[in-house]
């Protein structure tokens, strides 16, 4: 194994948490849905597939370091489905803990001496800032909407999903 036990322990943990904000968004997405918001629940889905993608991305990278990668049980997602904004603020709060996640890797990394993983993970801190940053303003778009016109902002909303769906994958 070319990383320490302990730097595939910790990048194991967030594998789990880069699946379990998949769980939430997709748990999201099917709210979204029973609300007939249907241009949110496709943005929630997009937002699972992308999570997905991250935890990919770092099993492939423990595998190819010789370490072990072990799936562990996600817990059930919980959040307030009480309205979009709500679960929009649920999700700003979802993408701060999982920036504070990586930042705790790359904390391990640094402290293992270890370049490659260092290396590896200014790829995610690179992501979270942009996720938190797209995800707050999707927030703050939400309450300028407000519920009388969130059906206007469902349109907007196409037009980033069409374009996030013809970029590239992570």
């Amino acid at each position: 194994m070319m990383i320490s036990q302990k730097m595939a322990d910790a990048i194991n943990e967030q594998i789990k948490n880069e699946f379990y904000s998949g769980w939430l968004y997709l748990a999201m997405a099917f709210k979204a849905d029973e609300m007939s918001l249907k241009v949110f629940a496709e943005w929630f889905r997009q937002q699972e597939a992308e999570e997905r993608a991250h935890a990919m991305k770092m099993c492939d990278y423990l595998s190819d370091q010789g370490a072990e990668v072990a799936l562990s049980a996600l817990d059930q997602p919980t959040f307030d489905g009480s309205s979009i904004g709500a679960m929009i603020d649920e999700t700003v709060k979802h993408e701060i803990f999982i920036t504070d996640c990586i930042s705790k890797l790359v904390d391990v990394a640094k402290s293992e001496n270890d370049n490659a993983t260092f290396n590896f993970l200014q790829w995610y801190v690179e992501e979270q800032v942009e996720e938190v940053a797209s995800v707050t303003e999707l927030a703050d778009l939400v309450k300028l909407a407000g519920p009388n016109q969130l059906l206007m902002l469902e349109n907007r909303m196409k037009e980033t999903i069409a374009q996030r769906a013809s970029e590239p994958s992570a």
